[in-house]
């Protein structure tokens, strides 16, 4: 689509599009929309936006000032392929009586970092490229009150269905077993076609894919890499993915789900993300004489990392599911160390090419239940810090840290540690007015109460198992 708002509107009028759906995101991570008649959308909307009540948004405004506006980027235009006629425009939060971009906006908080990258004369552009694992089920259930809890997944290849009536259907098997799921051909492999529809849509809507397969974990786990892009382009496109996603698995009578852990003893979904810097059109993070191909530069932005990681995953692993996968011996990144090609270690450097333009760290802790752009502009701020201050990561780790008697420090266990290690090391997140106080103590409040302490309060299945009979 155009990116010029007139000629966006126009190109809309003459491919029959009747509707615009204006989104946005939340604090947390979840988008929000609403839509607006083609008749009734004009240019003014891109330059004075439109309003709505910021008091109903999970973090954002009270209710005495809810009034907010969202203002569209036509950049971000896309034909929504679940919605007939309708054209989806991403949108920034700008304050209605300022006019200024609102600070706790998450998309302009990603701005910002890149905007700071460049201010502070490091780098001219950021490239990211995540890996966004998720889960399809056919079913998943849940219910809590003051006397009961219970929760059932339920997918038609997963290895506890091997003995399965099947709902009165032949059991044809093909069923995998725990931690076997990774590359398998159908049909132990039911899920090819759904995705290749989704690669398909995702196409559609301008999103670059460069591959998909079959993941680890039984019971329908599955990864779709998304091709590098700029920081904020690709974190609107890992909200266009799980969109995409979400709404195809709907299609087959299926439901997609990016918690982190939904099944227990197999494998959970993570986000690794792939980043890098260049200036001048030159990728800082290369030197041909250096370990793993790797730059003093690239080795200071992993100091960065590994030296904020601990504050790095109250908002790159933000639930308290997150811990669930965080857990050593289900390939789940807890050791805070790096190394070339090595899975253990939280920072990894790919081998595959000798590429000067394709080297770049690849930082494994983060999950897909994250706000993209809160958590690429933190991740940017600890790499950038290590820079600035050329942070030593210390030596390698090219040993399996699973199974080594070396010691080596490891990431947190809950995510009210990794609160507690934010709200002491947040600093690095200030520089630049990239994050705010403001936003950094909504966002500990916000888990704290909402996440932390229902989770907390509540009685778990397991300790009826445990202490019933006490």
């Amino acid at each position: 689509m155009k990116s010029e708002p007139k000629m966006l509107i126009e190109e809309a009028g003459s491919k029959d599009i009747d509707m615009v759906d204006l989104k946005f995101i939340d604090i947390p991570g979840t988008w929000h929309h609403f839509s607006i008649p083609l008749s009734d959308f004009s240019e003014k909307v891109f330059s004075e936006g439109t309003g709505f009540d910021g008091s109903s948004i999970r973090g954002f405004q009270d209710i005495n000032e809810s009034d907010m506006l969202l203002v569209p980027d036509p950049s971000t235009a896309f034909v929504d392929p679940f919605s007939k006629n309708t054209l989806s425009i991403i949108c920034n939060v700008r304050d209605p009586i300022k006019k200024t971009p609102y600070n706790k906006d998450p998309r302009y908080v990603a701005q910002k970092a890149v905007q700071y990258l460049k201010d502070a004369g490091i780098a001219d552009e950021t490239y990211w490229g995540p890996e966004v694992e998720f889960f399809i089920f056919d079913s998943i259930r849940y219910g809590q009150n003051e006397s009961s809890g219970f929760y059932f997944v339920d997918s038609e290849e997963a290895i506890w269905n091997s003995g399965s009536e099947n709902n009165g259907r032949n059991n044809l098997g093909h069923k995998l077993r725990h931690k076997e799921g990774y590359f398998p051909v159908p049909p132990s492999d039911a899920l090819q076609e759904i995705r290749n529809d989704i690669v398909r849509t995702l196409i559609q809507c301008g999103v670059q894919v460069e591959m998909h397969h079959h993941e680890v974990a039984t019971a329908g786990q599955c990864e779709i890499d998304l091709r590098y892009s700029p920081l904020v382009r690709m974190a609107d496109q890992v909200m266009m993915y799980k969109y995409v996603v979400k709404n195809t698995a709907l299609k087959y009578n299926k439901t997609a789900t990016f918690m982190p852990k939904p099944i227990f003893n197999d494998n959970g979904s993570g986000m690794h993300c792939h980043q890098s810097l260049f200036k001048n059109g030159k990728n800082l993070f290369y030197d041909r004489n250096g370990y793993a191909l790797i730059s003093q530069t690239a080795l200071h932005y992993i100091g960065g990392l590994l030296k904020h990681a601990p504050a790095l995953c109250a908002i790159i692993a933000p639930t308290t599911n997150s811990y669930k996968r965080l857990v050593p011996g289900f390939e789940a990144p807890v050791n805070l160390a790096y190394s070339q090609r090595n899975r253990s270690a939280s920072v990894r450097i790919p081998m595959y090419s000798e590429d000067e333009n394709t080297k770049r760290v690849e930082f494994r802790m983060p999950d897909p239940s994250c706000n993209p752009y809160l958590a690429f502009a933190a991740m940017l701020m600890a790499g950038l810090d290590g820079v600035k201050n050329k942070i030593d990561p210390g030596k390698p780790m090219d040993r399996d840290l699973y199974h080594s008697n070396e010691k080596c420090p490891t990431c947190p266990s809950s995510l009210s540690e990794s609160l507690d290690a934010l709200e002491k090391d947040h600093e690095f997140l200030l520089q630049g007015g990239v994050f705010t106080k403001e936003l950094i103590e909504t966002w500990i409040e916000y888990k704290r109460k909402r996440e932390v302490d229902p989770v907390r309060l509540r009685p778990h299945p397991w300790e009826f198992y445990l202490y019933a009979d006490v």
